[in-house]
């Protein structure tokens, strides 16, 4: 199974580069450029340290702003959908346990507990923290018909879940590490 979805994760960044042209940097495509609007207003998300639920603005920020506080490779991926060369990611191999947070904003979303090996070169998830901090929609680029997630908070894109992941849930949310910073819980 593991040389399987190596296959698929090396077919994959093929069709990807295929269709995004020669112009790769280290972390993989350089994506679509096609950063959805984000509209202001209010955002209940899981707060896992206090255990509830919490209502907060969303982050909505320029281009320009994004540039200012993102390095450039990290933003090609949160802010154009870019995506990393697999195995190239520092959480591909990060096996302490903690939580995994959106680096843009701090959104807690994936759990060191919930964290696997797909094989895929990607940290590979079998659910969120709580399907408030994230969302799902539909991605047709690349000439693939895939799920994005992003986080609820500030809209960043974060990776792409598909059904082929272990039990309980039969999901892999597979995440950049660019999109995501990690604090160790003890």
């Amino acid at each position: 199974m593991k040389k399987a979805l190596l296959l698929f994760g090396i077919l994959t960044m093929a069709v990807i580069m295929a269709g995004r042209g020669s112009a790769m940097g280290p972390w993989g495509n350089k994506g679509t450029g096609a950063t959805r609007s984000w509209t202001p207003g209010k955002v209940k998300i899981f707060d896992y340290e206090s255990k509830r639920v919490v209502i907060v603005d969303k982050i909505v920020k320029s281009e320009e702003e994004y540039a200012k506080q993102l390095p450039a490779d990290v933003c090609m991926i949160v802010r154009k959908q870019g995506t990393e060369v697999p195995f190239s990611g520092k959480y591909v191999n990060n096996h302490k346990k903690g939580i995994y947070k959106c680096v843009v904003c701090g959104t807690d979303l994936f759990l060191s507990d919930t964290k696997f090996d797909s094989g895929t070169g990607w940290p590979s998830f079998f659910q969120p923290v709580s399907p408030l901090n994230i969302f799902e929609e539909s991605d047709n680029s690349a000439g693939m018909i895939r799920t994005e997630v992003r986080c609820a908070r500030c809209g960043s894109h974060l990776g792409h879940v598909f059904n082929d992941g272990p039990k309980p849930t039969g999901m892999r949310y597979c995440m950049n590490s660019a999109a995501l910073i990690f604090k160790e819980i003890k």
